[in-house]
């Protein structure tokens, strides 16, 4: 909402916070893979290996996502989203012993029971399952009865921790539960306490008394660790990288996360490639996130010839798709010798090194993207090697740069032979992506106020100062602002009836030209109580602003 202000003369203004739209970030890349320990199906924001290491456990051979982050990080990139995803797989149980005599007259079927909800007989201990399945996930528990009354007999305080391996005093994330109830139908009783938990549930059936207090050795605090029953899982299939939509796991664990611009989903296995299927959710996701889909190409294109010759056939061409070929020799340090990796991540690193440099909309940043040293292509490719993929829509990774600049530029997956587009360079596309999705969410903050002419030229003045600055900066092809962008938000977009029927919202119809001045991409803005959302749309161009 507007905060009020007030001057030296007494008179009141309304001064806007969010007067100036916030510049999206481009350079976000969201990961989705097999890890050896963590979180499932949740996004977590990682600044660096050591993140991914702390929380995802680091290199391990049967994850590409693990080396795949590494690369990231290795070839310049600086933040990225990764999920973890699992194909079967156990998390380790925690058995905490009762005390020997009570009796509460619990013994009910915990809410993560094994059995599918079913009535057990009172189990002689309380038995905590892990949220995160694997081998490395590593949990331990203590129980104590401090500042519980002695007539409370079914109360007591629990204590979990993920640690870093078993015995370690690393603790890498810790819940305290205080005064919780062994009863199930207890105020703060453990089943409904550890909904909230991100470490545990509650398994099978509840006991008929308290866990016993945790053995210790004063000063030190007693500890019963997780059983070594966990299980890392089968390899992924496509199905594991898909998800479902109503659970919020897979790709769909991506929908309203914070926002990110690129998307990499590595193979599922070092022999095994993403299948089309998981490649077209992806790429609608990208859409719905104005995101570019990141391709490796398949393991059976092993040279320049075969890659030309498989092009002609292949099923999945996008402008909002990069692919990069080929892929790429490095050290594998779990194995001690060099092996052949996906390229796609480490593209993604290269592509945030440039966008750290030079603006999204520079073509410069594009020209020649140079692995890191140590890495290197896994093929040859000649010039003309290289000016064909290039033609056919997929870029080429080097590790030196050409003694003679090729000017090739960075393409989307558009084939020059499908017809003219203005978003075969991704440059551009990248642009129109950035500009969508400042736009958007620079703009959130109108929801909130009173519908009407006031807050139809406020949105415009805002969005306008918004491109006047990217004209400044030479983002957009015309030299004049009337060439290059216009902005619309009035009753022709905005029904009055719909806000008098409690429909709500504003919708805002902006244009903007990056390849020829004059003509213009059109965005449809629209904001809605139920969420906002922005569109690419066909104008009437009689109706758009004329130039004076």
């Amino acid at each position: 909402m507007a905060e009020l202000a007030v001057s030296s003369t007494d008179t009141v203004k309304l001064i806007r916070p969010q007067a100036v739209i916030a510049r999206a970030k481009t350079a976000v890349t969201a990961f989705i893979g097999r890890a050896l320990k963590g979180p499932l199906n949740q996004p977590v924001r990682l600044q660096g290996f050591d993140d991914y290491r702390r929380v995802f456990g680091g290199l391990w051979q049967p994850s590409t996502l693990s080396y795949a982050i590494e690369q990231f990080f290795e070839n310049g990139g600086e933040e990225c989203l990764v999920v973890r995803v699992c194909n079967g797989g156990r998390a380790p149980t925690l058995r905490l012993a009762t005390e020997p005599g009570a009796q509460t007259g619990a013994g009910v079927a915990g809410a993560a029971g094994a059995a599918g909800g079913a009535t057990h007989a009172p189990a002689a201990a309380l038995t905590l399952i892990g949220l995160a399945p694997g081998t490395r996930e590593f949990l331990r528990a203590s129980v104590d009865y401090d500042g519980i009354e002695a007539s409370d007999t079914d109360r007591f305080n629990l204590v979990v921790q993920r640690v870093r391996t078993p015995g370690s005093e690393l603790i890498e994330e810790q819940e305290i539960f205080r005064r919780i109830s062994i009863r199930p139908g207890a105020e703060r009783s453990v089943l409904a306490a550890l909904t909230a938990s991100r470490l545990v549930r509650v398994l099978g059936a509840l006991p008929p008394s308290r866990p016993a207090r945790s053995a210790s050795v004063p000063p030190a605090v007693g500890y019963t660790g997780s059983s070594d029953d966990g299980d890392d899982g089968e390899p992924l299939t496509s199905y594991d990288i898909i998800g479902e939509a109503d659970k919020g796991t897979g790709l769909f664990a991506l929908q309203n996360t914070e926002p990110f611009s690129l998307l990499c989903i590595p193979p599922l296995t070092r022999e095994r490639d993403v299948a089309l299927p998981a490649l077209l959710v992806a790429l609608r996701l990208c859409r719905e996130r104005q995101a570019m889909l990141l391709l490796d190409p398949p393991l059976d294109w092993t040279d320049a010839a075969t890659a030309c010759r498989n092009l002609r056939s292949w099923p999945f061409f996008s402008e909002d798709a990069l692919m990069f070929y080929p892929r790429i020799t490095a050290f594998d340090r779990l194995r001690g010798r060099e092996e052949i990796f996906a390229c796609a991540p480490s593209a993604a690193g290269l592509l945030a090194q440039a966008s750290a440099r030079r603006p999204v909309w520079s073509a410069a940043a594009d020209d020649e993207l140079l692995l890191r040293a140590g890495m290197r292509p896994s093929v040859l490719l000649s010039d003309l090697d290289q000016l064909r993929l290039t033609q056919a829509g997929v870029n080429v990774l080097q590790a030196q740069r050409a003694a003679q600049r090729s000017r090739l530029g960075l393409r989307t997956l558009r084939p020059e032979a499908a017809g003219r587009s203005d978003w075969r360079f991704a440059s551009a596309r990248r642009l129109a992506l950035f500009i969508m999705t400042s736009v958007e969410q620079g703009t959130r903050w109108a929801l909130f106020e009173p519908a009407g002419p006031a807050l139809w030229g406020e949105l415009c003045t805002q969005v306008t100062g918004f491109f006047a600055a990217l004209q400044d900066e030479g983002a957009f092809v015309g030299a004049r602002a009337e060439d290059s962008y216009f902005v619309i938000c009035d009753q022709r977009l905005n029904d009055p009836a719909r806000a008098s029927g409690g429909g709500g919202g504003v919708q805002l119809l902006i244009g903007f030209a990056i390849v020829r001045p004059g003509e213009f991409h059109t965005c449809l803005v629209d904001h809605r109580h139920a969420g906002s959302s922005v569109r690419a749309v066909s104008v009437n161009r009689w109706a758009l602003p004329r130039p004076v």
